[in-house]
C-alpha cells in the first residue's frame, strides 16, 4: 500500500481539520462508524463510488494508528 498521506489528508480548510479522504469531504471517521456498522467493504464502496478499496484499507490503517498512540481513556 501506499504511503498514508497519498490517501488521507487533514487541512483545516476541509471539514475544520478532520481526516478525510483525498480528494473528497468524506472523513476517515465516517468510514469506520460504517465498518463498525457492519457495512462491508463492498457496500461502502457502492456507497460512496469515489472511494477506491485502498481509500477504506488506508482510513482503517490511519485510525489504528492513530490509536497505536493514544492512552487508555475510560468510556
Amino acid at each position: 500500500m501506499e504511503e498514508l498521506s497519498d490517501r488521507i489528508v487533514v487541512d483545516p480548510n476541509i471539514l475544520a481539520g478532520k481526516p478525510v479522504i483525498k480528494g473528497t469531504r468524506i472523513p476517515v471517521y465516517l468510514i469506520i462508524q460504517l465498518i463498525a456498522a457492519d457495512m462491508n467493504l463492498k457496500d461502502v464502496l457502492k456507497e460512496y463510488p469515489e472511494l477506491k478499496e485502498d481509500d477504506v484499507k488506508a482510513a482503517l490503517l490511519y485510525a489504528s494508528r492513530l490509536l497505536e498512540r493514544e492512552i487508555t481513556v475510560t468510556l
